[in-house]
């Protein structure tokens, strides 16, 4: 496909043309292969004429610096996360999208019928997809409109809640409900929050009915009354954190040959469904203008298990922040295939979400 190249980009503090040359090769075999890189395979690969000696030479410098390392006994090279951190900062050119991957995007994330949980899910995948990585798509609490509120019965004593926005998203949350409710209380409880709704968010019809409540202006019985109180509730006490969807976490595990390595991907999924997580991720979006790279440890988000995260915000018209896009992958993900995709897509979302 064709990608639009930018500049070469300046050369990193302290590297000269030819240890720069050097690092950037084997950084782009790694994301390629994920073999180490040997002297004699730089020296046919890169466009200066180098003899295996001098190479050799500029590997051991790198090594030294920090940049490299040598896995078990191998003669050849790979980059450390401080080297791949440095090749994509100073080093790395991507192109951007061509009129073809756009559409393609728009495409696939166009809404037409769909609700938007299953439009952010589509992305999720999509991006999974185009980057052979797993696929994050976090959008936060909304904080729209409310279409409906249902009680429906379950068991005695439990009632599940639905609640349905304005742009389609639905929510599911089960209660206690009190003993000796009839029936007909559950019907009541929906009806007459439903007449309440008229354009108002959650917080709003939360804040506008428990004063009806507390005056006694409902015309419900106490039993429905407290349905109503704990069906509300459910959303009354949560944080910011949102919805996050991830798709494709199979391919983090396609590179794990360790053990170890395994344990420490799970834990990684593990995390990623936590409360804590979802408003990290929140606020490293919240602190970019565009989009981040996250290389071993960096996020705080996870420990160096030989992950990488890229991530965007997904901004609405007025500029505030509605989400957030990312790939998770091994450190060896194809930076310069990913950022621009990642970029595109957050711009997408954000003005679905917006």
């Amino acid at each position: 496909m064709d990608h639009r190249s930018k500049p070469p980009p300046r050369l990193p503090p302290g590297l000269d043309v030819r240890s720069a040359a050097v690092l950037r090769e084997i950084v782009e075999q790694y994301v390629e292969t994920g073999e180490p890189v040997g002297s004699r395979t730089l020296s046919r690969l890169l466009p200066q004429k180098l003899s295996p000696a001098t190479i050799r030479n500029v590997m051991a410098d790198l090594t030294e610096a920090g940049l490299l390392f040598a896995p078990h006994t191998s003669a050849g090279r790979l980059p450390t996360d401080r080297g791949l951190r440095l090749f994509v900062d100073g080093l790395l050119q991507f192109g951007e999208l061509s009129d073809e991957e756009r559409g393609t995007i728009n495409l696939a994330l166009a809404q037409s019928g769909r609700s938007l949980q299953d439009t952010l899910a589509q992305a999720s995948s999509m991006l999974a997809g185009l980057s052979s990585a797993a696929g994050m798509v976090l959008a936060p609490k909304g904080d729209g409109p409310v279409k409906h509120i249902e009680f429906v019965p379950l068991s005695p004593g439990r009632a599940l809640v639905v609640l349905v926005s304005a742009d389609g998203q639905v929510e599911n949350r089960i209660i206690e409900t009190p003993p000796g409710l009839p029936p007909s209380a559950l019907q009541q409880a929906g009806n007459y929050l439903n007449a309440q709704l008229s354009g108002l968010s959650l917080a709003e019809l939360r804040r506008q009915v428990g004063a009806e409540i507390e005056a006694n202006r409902t015309a419900l019985d106490k039993l429905t009354n407290a349905v109503i109180e704990a069906g509300l509730a459910t959303w009354g006490n949560e944080g910011r954190g949102g919805s996050l969807i991830l798709r494709g976490q199979s391919r983090l595990l396609e590179d794990v040959d360790q053990l170890g390595k395994l344990g420490a991907i799970q834990a990684l999924f593990e995390r990623l469904e936590t409360e804590e997580i979802m408003l990290r991720l929140l606020e490293l979006a919240e602190t970019s203008d565009g989009v981040r790279i996250f290389i071993g440890a960096e996020s705080g988000l996870f420990g160096s298990a030989g992950v990488s995260m890229v991530v965007a915000p997904a901004r609405n018209a007025q500029d505030r922040i509605v989400g957030a896009i990312g790939v998770i992958g091994p450190t060896r993900i194809n930076y310069g295939r990913i950022i621009p995709v990642v970029d595109y897509t957050a711009r997408v979302i954000g003005r679905l979400l917006g």
